[in-house]
């Protein structure tokens, strides 16, 4: 290929994938109008569903419809997604008199979808469509129509759905952070049914969750010596020691200590680790979201911090080390 076909090539490239673009944008753009009565009354009617939403659709729109049972699930509103072809063979008996069914068609005539109108209006479930022809067999049938027309798809030959399952993607988002607000959904909510992800972790664990205590907590008292010190910073391995008036710590005492330590004319066999500790350190309250002692340790470059009660009665010590390890950073 010669350069200036390869230049022209590359430019076509990008304008195709510019239009591809601007079509889906369009078609994004013509949603905002369609919030309206009806949007507000399919949240209502999920808000007092008291089972579960049913998501269905078949082809692309069943990916969509799969996405969106997932967002709604992890969002505050119970759902999971049934395939149309699967439910006419069994699937079916997953639904309850209790539920709802959002069913996606762009058609609004997939047969599959069709073939279990029958049976949800015989259980009397209500059903909200999202389709993209409001005077389509699914339109007509359904309680509630959010329209997700588009006036054509990326796709050249107008066929593959890509302009239109942009579109109900973004109108099922619409819906389920809709709801999630109506809910009051908090982001304590969410790390619930997110434990296993890092986002969960974030949310979940607390210092105390992580933080060494007991036998594993390294203390010595202000008239330790430096180096009974560094013995208890040794058998620890936290690269620090609290050092404590009583149960209250008042200091602690770091590698970073040390090394200033030994540039000073002093004997660390004889000399107290009260006159060489850290009174300006940091402390986080035991219960505090781990999350939060990254902040404090990224803020202030320690690589470790005391976990104390609201006496600042030192009951743990935490170690940036020990959120990498649990996923929090």
């Amino acid at each position: 290929m010669q350069l200036k076909e390869l230049i022209m090539s590359q430019a076509n490239i990008k304008r195709i994938a510019q239009e591809v673009i601007q079509i889906e944008k369009q078609g994004i753009e013509t949603l905002v109008s369609r919030i309206d009565d009806n949007f507000q009354e399919a949240c209502e009617i999920i808000l007092a569903c008291k089972g579960r939403v049913v998501v269905t659709g078949m082809g692309k729109s069943g990916h969509i419809g799969s996405k969106l049972a997932a967002t709604l699930a992890s969002t505050g509103t119970p759902a999971f997604f049934v395939h149309p072809g699967e439910a006419s063979h069994g699937d079916l008996g997953m639904i309850t008199s209790h539920d709802i069914v959002v069913a996606l068609s762009n058609s609004g005539e997939t047969s599959e979808v069709i073939t279990l109108l029958p049976v949800i209006k015989r259980l009397n479930v209500k059903l909200i469509a999202m389709v993209g022809d409001i005077h389509s067999t699914l339109a007509k049938q359904s309680n509630v129509t959010l329209n997700v027309h588009v006036e054509q798809e990326a796709c050249p030959l107008d066929l593959a759905p890509t302009a239109s399952t942009t579109a109900a993607l973004v109108m099922g988002d619409a819906l389920a952070i809709t709801l999630l607000n109506l809910r009051g959904f908090t982001a304590d909510d969410f790390a619930l049914s997110h434990p296993g992800g890092s986002l969960g972790k974030r949310l979940l664990l607390t210092v105390d969750d992580l933080m060494h205590s007991g036998n594993d907590l390294p203390k010595v008292e202000t008239s330790t010596t430096i180096s009974d010190a560094l013995v208890e910073m040794t058998n620890k391995r936290l690269g620090m020691t609290t050092v404590l008036r009583g149960n209250q710590v008042v200091g602690v005492f770091t590698d970073g200590d040390l090394r200033r330590t030994l540039e000073k004319p002093i004997d660390i066999k004889t000399s107290m680790i009260g006159s060489v500790m850290t009174k300006g350190f940091k402390t986080i309250i035991s219960g505090s979201l781990a999350s939060e002692a990254v902040k404090i340790m990224e803020t202030y470059r320690i690589n470790a911090i005391a976990v104390t009660d609201l006496s600042q009665n030192v009951i743990g010590v935490l170690s940036m080390h020990d959120l990498l390890q649990a996923g929090v950073v």
